[in-house]
């Protein structure tokens, strides 16, 4: 059992637990202390000695990311001392720092311009040139460094030593003229480079892809999964609806989950964002002509009830529980077969030994909890005997258009497909992150996903759709 310590912090005494560093105790109590080199990921460094409180019984101020806490142990974070000493520290770090705030992506998530607003530190002393070095330096993996900006808090450099373990970055030169930089002749390389992007506490490093595109005030945000293999990702979804456009996402940002992912997520989930407005099936198509949700619905029953007993539901592990647990007990209403068949969503070639996975799809183990069978038998034997086929986000057949010679096909993909295309009834739907679900990762941990988009014209989710038709069949 963990031991508990009594500590007191500007007054206000705290249960806290031995061994912790005093920095990680005054996190929890939601108790925020200045800092650039700290992060939870990385430990401790030391380095930039903004976190400084007083201790009782000790001379000089004390950095709280390499003090453990000690019982009976009385802190100030916020005495006049405290405060001269971090607006001294403060000082020096925007000695050489360019005036950029008002063309820098960081702008508005930025803890050197947050702790400069609460210094009052307004008046410069600085009577000499400021150093200058390289902007917009590109480091590869779509991150842009500009030397000017950084406060050398080295948690990029310590992220692919502790971390990827790729060691690309490090500090160069001495004193003020210090630069983070890749080594001579090299880029970033890790498939996980974009987290010192999040990791940087100003606007030293910037995304490439996300640099200028918006303000980050202006940008709404969900917490999400993300949908690119089955370790399930906690992400947040930053998006932003434009007056007279579509809502539209502009980047995904891990999100803490120490169950999940930690604090980090793969570039490739990271830049995955993009898939969801590209190619997009806008309206649901009957015989390849848009209809209206009523005739849709109409034409939908109606081959329903004429192939009754020779369907098959090819179901897909992109779908939420929600949706696969619907679907399976109207298929067996209408005695349709089942199958999850999805060998496709399967590559080995894709997985590591940090975060990826080898199935690139959210939800198999939801389907599998749910009985739905993936075996390629009974799928051959499911396709062999039907007349009707429907297919709900699977792709497996874009590549095999011949195997559904001779048979209808009623698709339903929030995506332009071959089988969309080709199909008697093309129903479109809401994509990944625009509609709520459950999902169960790999690890069998059950997320979920409530969207905030805001679509001009939002497709029919599948439910809501065979729900409408469940009384004409």
């Amino acid at each position: 059992m963990m031991q508990m310590l009594r500590i007191t912090v500007d007054g206000r005494e705290l249960e806290v637990a031995k061994g912790e560093l005093l920095i990680d105790s005054l996190r929890k109590e939601l108790i925020e202390i200045p800092h650039f080199c700290y992060h939870p990921a990385l430990g401790k460094d030391g380095n930039c000695r903004m976190c400084m409180v007083s201790i009782e019984g000790q001379k000089r101020p004390q950095i709280a990311c390499d003090t453990p806490v000690k019982d009976g142990m009385i802190v100030e974070t916020k005495n006049n001392k405290i405060m001269q000493v971090r607006k001294d520290i403060l000082e020096l770090e925007l000695i050489n720092h360019p005036i950029d705030c008002p063309v820098c992506d960081q702008a508005g998530e930025c803890k050197l311009q947050d702790y400069y607003m609460e210094s009052g530190f307004y008046n410069s002393r600085m009577n000499v040139e400021k150093n200058h070095a390289l902007k917009k330096l590109d480091l590869g993996k779509n991150v842009i460094l500009d030397q000017e900006r950084c406060v050398l808090c080295t948690r990029c450099v310590r992220f692919t030593k502790q971390i990827t373990k790729t060691n690309e970055l490090g500090v160069l030169d001495r004193s003020d003229h210090s630069v983070i930089s890749t080594f001579p002749g090299k880029e970033l390389e890790s498939d996980y480079s974009m987290n010192i992007v999040d990791l940087c506490p100003v606007g030293a490093l910037t995304n490439k892809d996300f640099r200028f595109k918006q303000r980050v005030w202006f940008l709404d945000s969900f917490n999400a999964i993300c949908k690119g293999c089955s370790k399930g990702c906690n992400i947040t979804v930053d998006h932003n609806k434009q007056k007279y456009k579509d809502d539209k996402i502009f980047r995904f940002r891990p999100r803490v989950n120490e169950q999940v992912n930690g604090y980090f997520i793969c570039d490739y989930g990271r830049m995955s964002y993009k898939e969801e407005d590209e190619n997009r099936l806008e309206e649901s198509l009957l015989a390849k002509k848009v209809k209206s949700d009523k005739e849709i619905n109409k034409a939908l029953a109606s081959k329903i009830k004429k192939h009754k007993g020779k369907i098959l539901f090819l179901l897909s592990p992109m779908l939420s529980n929600e949706e696969l647990e619907f679907l399976k007990e109207f298929a067996l209403k209408i005695k349709a077969s089942i199958s999850g068949f999805s060998k496709q969503y399967i590559d080995k070639s894709f997985a590591d030994d940090m975060l990826k996975t080898s199935d690139l799809s959210p939800n198999r183990t939801g389907m599998k909890k749910l009985g739905i069978t993936e075996t390629k038998v009974t799928f051959d034997e499911a396709l062999a005997k039907s007349t009707l086929v429907c297919v709900f986000e699977n792709n497996y057949f874009e590549d095999k258009m011949e195997l559904l010679k001779k048979k209808e096909v009623i698709s339903g993909f929030s995506h332009i497909c071959e089988l969309s295309k080709q199909a008697s009834i093309s129903l479109a739907l809401p994509s990944f992150l625009e509609k709520d679900g459950t999902y169960i990762n790999c690890d069998k941990k059950v997320q979920s996903i409530k969207t905030g988009m805001n679509k001009n014209n939002p497709n029919i989710d599948l439910i809501s759709r065979f729900q409408a038709i469940k009384t004409l069949v």
